[in-house]
């Protein structure tokens, strides 16, 4: 699970709309904007470079925060949305959410494939496709997963390994209804074909 809540820092921003916004943003501040709980929105600013920091280390619309703001009670906060420019790729407004600790969202969850060295698959030299690297789930506020856990101990090729058979953490749920596929362990290539032109003969024969 998630460890230490990190906190992320802003300042209330004066005014509102494209020209506020502009401003913001020659004075060196990312505009953004917190909503959500039954509350007004405020309109905030962000120090550009801590908060590009944070962005840089990834999982940034993953992770819940602790928002501080001057003249206002810390709230915990997901971000809904970060808006970038479409050529330079910083920055240019962040969307965040109030979340209760009780509050129940979705979120795409990092997943983590351990035990490669316990795979006979991939020890043949099967390959692990990653069907998908990040999963939705629906999660609780106060115990948002840092990701979730593929054990590949046992697997051999030809194995897929769908969403139920992963443990997931207490209180989380995948939003899709189904038995999706997360991975499976492909032949190596060079026994694909080889099967391939047995086929191929069998077909002649």
């Amino acid at each position: 699970m998630a460890g230490e809540i990190p906190d992320l820092h802003a300042a209330v921003r004066t005014g509102t709309g494209k020209g506020a916004a502009r401003q913001a943003r020659r004075e060196g501040n990312v505009p953004g904007i917190v909503y959500g709980d039954g509350k007004e929105p405020v309109a905030l600013n962000f120090d550009y470079y801590p908060l590009l920091k944070k962005l840089k280390a990834g999982r940034f619309l993953q992770t819940l925060f602790n928002l501080k703001v001057e003249g206002h009670d810390d709230v915990r906060v997901i971000c809904r949305s970060v808006q970038r420019d479409v050529v330079k790729d910083t920055p240019t407004h962040v969307d965040l959410m109030r979340l209760h600790r009780n509050s129940k969202i979705n979120l795409f969850i990092h997943v983590t494939f351990i035990n490669h060295e316990e795979s006979p698959g991939l020890k043949r030299g099967g390959t692990l496709v990653v069907v998908r690297p990040e999963v939705e789930l629906e999660v609780q506020a106060d115990s948002i997963p840092d990701h979730i856990t593929v054990d590949l101990t046992g697997k051999v090729i030809g194995d897929v390994i769908h969403i139920n058979d992963v443990e997931l953490p207490a209180g989380v749920t995948a939003t899709i209804h189904r038995n999706f596929v997360i991975a499976n362990i492909a032949a190596p290539s060079g026994l694909r074909s080889a099967g391939g032109d047995a086929d191929d003969e069998a077909e002649e024969a």
